[in-house]
């Protein structure tokens, strides 16, 4: 009894914890090679981050991600956690109240309803992504200070912004690095092995 035991033990370990993870890490890095390695992104020949994971861009020139509350510095994938602030605490009205101040001094004729993903973290504090709407009132900005049309800016939002999964499952968004990419004219490609993180 106990030797089919361990016999099972032994052979369900080596299937379902070395063979079974090898062939899906390498099905994956035949058919997804761009996601299997972390949808990294290159610029300038270094890789500069993930798609996945959202990025600090401070500069009005480009648009702004939705704010990220990691402890030490904003999108630290590795301490991964939201603001924990409740709805009544005060801690949030703050952060949103500076929030809200920093957006309408880089655009103070903007009078437009601010979304609300431009005022709050997400749960993770490493979203990439914020509502078209978000894009859409940052537009008038970036055309400001690019000296671009504005409909230019806004057929930039409409070709970078992703539908609705599979036509009904979450929301309409758009990966704010790869925006600004289009923004500067450079384009994503996938990362080959051998490239150092930009930290």
């Amino acid at each position: 009894m106990f030797r089919t035991a361990f016999l099972m033990l032994g052979a369900l370990t080596v299937v379902t914890g070395l063979i079974y993870p090898l062939a899906v890490t390498g099905l994956a890095g035949v058919l997804f090679p761009f996601q299997a390695r972390g949808s990294l992104t290159i610029e300038n020949g270094r890789v500069a981050g993930s798609e996945l994971i959202g990025r600090q861009f401070d500069d009005p020139k480009y648009f702004w991600p939705r704010p990220s509350a990691t402890p030490d510095f904003p999108y630290n994938a590795g301490a991964s956690s939201g603001s924990n602030y409740g709805p009544r605490h005060p801690g949030l009205r703050k952060a949103m109240d500076e929030r809200r101040r920093a957006l309408r001094e880089a655009d103070p004729d903007n009078a437009a309803p601010i979304p609300i993903d431009l005022l709050t973290a997400s749960g993770s504090g490493l979203d990439p992504h914020i509502s078209p709407e978000a894009s859409l009132w940052q537009a008038p900005r970036i055309a400001r200070l690019r000296r671009m049309e504005i409909g230019a800016v806004r057929a930039l939002i409409a070709a970078h912004t992703r539908p609705r999964q599979l036509g009904f499952l979450g929301e309409p968004v758009v990966n704010v690095a790869a925006l600004n990419r289009a923004l500067d004219g450079k384009l994503s490609k996938p990362v080959h092995l051998g490239l150092k993180l930009v930290y």
